[in-house]
C-alpha cells in the first residue's frame, strides 16, 4: 500500500439513522442517515436512541473518517459553504437490517462518488463542533497550496497526417 493511501488520521464516529413510517403504496418505511457524533457509544448496532409517532432513531454503528493529506483542498471546499457537512453512506444489506453503514466522509467528491452505485442512500449531515475543530486543525497542518499551470494547446497542424504517412513509405 502506498503511503498516499494511508490516511495521517482517522476520526472514530457513530452514525444516526432514521426510519420514518412512507408515505407511500410501495414501501413501508424511508430510511436515510440523520447524523454523525464523535466517538462510538458501548451499544450494539441498531439500538433505538429515540421513538416518535412516525419514526425512530437509531445508533447505526460505528465507522471512521479517514484524512489524507493529498485532499485537505476538497476539505477547505467543504468549510468554504459556511456550513460544512459530513457525508454519511449506507448501502443495501442482506442482514437483520435493510441498510449498514458503508462509509463517512468530509470530502465532497467522495460523497458525491458514493451516489453513483445507485442504491447507497447518501446523506449530507451537519458536521458537529468538536468534530469541526478537529479538522481545521488537521487542514491547517497538512495543506499545501498547489499552483495551477495552465497547459496550452498547441495548434493542430493539417500536415503532420500526410507527411507521417508519406514518410513511412505510404502511397500518396
Amino acid at each position: 500500500m502506498s503511503p498516499a493511501a494511508v490516511p495521517l488520521l482517522r476520526i472514530p464516529v457513530s452514525v444516526v439513522v432514521e426510519r420514518r413510517k412512507a408515505d407511500s403504496p410501495w414501501i413501508d418505511f424511508v430510511w436515510r442517515g440523520v447524523g454523525v457524533l464523535p466517538d462510538e457509544p458501548e451499544m450494539k448496532p441498531w439500538t433505538v436512541l429515540r421513538e416518535e409517532d412516525e419514526a425512530t432513531l437509531y445508533y447505526a454503528g460505528g465507522a471512521a473518517i479517514d484524512l489524507y493529506r493529498s485532499e485537505t483542498s476538497r476539505y477547505r471546499e467543504n468549510f468554504a459553504t459556511g456550513s460544512p457537512s459530513i457525508w454519511v453512506v449506507l448501502s443495501p444489506s442482506e442482514g437483520a437490517w435493510p441498510y449498514a453503514v458503508a462509509a463517512v466522509t468530509v470530502d465532497p467528491a467522495e460523497g458525491e462518488a458514493f451516489t453513483e452505485a445507485g442504491a447507497n442512500l447518501v446523506e449530507a449531515v451537519p458536521m458537529p463542533e468538536v468534530l469541526r475543530d478537529a479538522i481545521e486543525k488537521f487542514i491547517a497542518e497538512h495543506h499545501v497550496e498547489r499552483e495551477f499551470f495552465k497547459r496550452k494547446q498547441r495548434r493542430a497542424d493539417p500536415e503532420a497526417l500526410a507527411r507521417r504517412h508519406h514518410d513511412e513509405g505510404g502511397h500518396e
